[in-house]
């Protein structure tokens, strides 16, 4: 059984990129500390399809001092998972992989968190959990039909089968153009008047020439209705569609671990992204001694905080801690 009746300066939920930053600079400040994360180490970038490419630079991932080289302008997934691992093993991290956090009691100074395989005590409890555990669904009838994905990982499944894809961002436009490419047969369903402003500047242009040519088809200001095994229900300005189809990849977006929030007490603004209430400075929530870091200090609005933006909560919270908190 892991954990113990030590107690830790910092318990940190999460061994994403934030989650390990944090991580190091409990290190760097020689507060005891450990990671709990119930999937793998980055869990959520390992989820990610396959030839997925960041948008962003090696550089602006990096974390721990520890240089992030990639053979490209932008690092691919797999460079990601190998420069983590990396990180974590340069800074020896206390990270405890495949464990659930399943109760948390307790308060400031004395925080009880009882996982799948143990019991932790710590002074202090940083959420880092991010937001690709969690799709948003459409909430429709089929939507649990085996042909419905909310994740995407490599497009040969899909060769020579009729595919919808849902969604107007990144993962949309990036799962149409990769089925595509694979001679499966694709419809994007996109909800807004056109694809989102924040595409990818070297896809852009490919995925608007394909759909005006009609190799994609796209249908704009229009939903989803109900999932059949061979069909889909669309609405569209210009009434119901059905098509015939094997499968959705529900590219509908994620959200915060709110289930997990709501077991620290954390309070939400009553707004439309349910944003958990944290202090911008300390990154403190309304539940002293429990700090959010990275994605999941947006809530529902998962674009707001990106790994290169967020990397600074760990150090904004631990400048905090340092100077707030005795330890023994």
């Amino acid at each position: 059984m892991n954990g113990g009746e030590d107690i830790f300066d910092v318990l940190i939920i999460g061994a994403g990129p934030i989650g390990l930053a944090c991580g190091i600079e409990a290190q760097r400040r020689q507060m005891r500390h450990v990671i709990i994360e119930k999937g793998c180490l980055v869990n959520s970038i390992f989820h990610y399809p396959t030839n997925m490419t960041f948008f962003s630079t090696s550089d602006r991932l990096e974390i721990g001092d520890v240089p992030f080289i990639s053979h490209g302008n932008k690092p691919t997934r797999r460079e990601a998972l190998e420069y983590y691992r990396r990180v974590a093993g340069a800074w020896k991290l206390n990270a405890w992989i495949y464990e659930k956090v399943l109760e948390i009691i307790g308060e400031a100074g004395d925080f009880t968190v009882q996982t799948e395989k143990g019991v932790y005590h710590s002074r202090t409890l940083i959420v880092a959990t991010g937001f690709y555990d969690n799709p948003n669904l459409m909430e429709i009838p089929g939507e649990d039909l085996p042909k419905v994905k909310h994740y995407y990982d490599e497009p040969h499944p899909y060769a020579f089968r009729k595919v919808a894809v849902i969604g107007a961002g990144n993962s949309a436009v990036d799962v149409a153009l990769e089925t595509f490419r694979c001679d499966a047969d694709v419809t994007m369903i996109v909800r807004e008047p056109e694809l989102k402003e924040g595409i990818k500047y070297w896809v852009k242009p490919d995925i608007e020439n394909r759909i005006a040519e009609g190799s994609i088809r796209a249908y704009f200001n229009s939903t989803v209705e109900a999932i059949r095994e061979k069909e889909i229900d669309i609405v569209t300005p210009e009434g119901k569609v059905t098509l015939q189809n094997d499968f959705v990849l529900a590219m509908t977006g994620y959200h915060s671990d709110f289930d997990l929030l709501n077991k620290t007490g954390v309070r939400m603004a009553q707004n439309e992204w349910r944003t958990p209430v944290f202090d911008e400075t300390t990154f403190e929530t309304s539940i002293p001694g429990v700090f959010l870091a990275g994605v999941v200090c947006g809530g529902m609005e998962t674009t707001k905080w990106i790994i290169e933006n967020s990397r600074e909560h760990a150090v904004r919270i631990f400048n905090f801690l340092e100077n707030t908190y005795n330890r023994k």
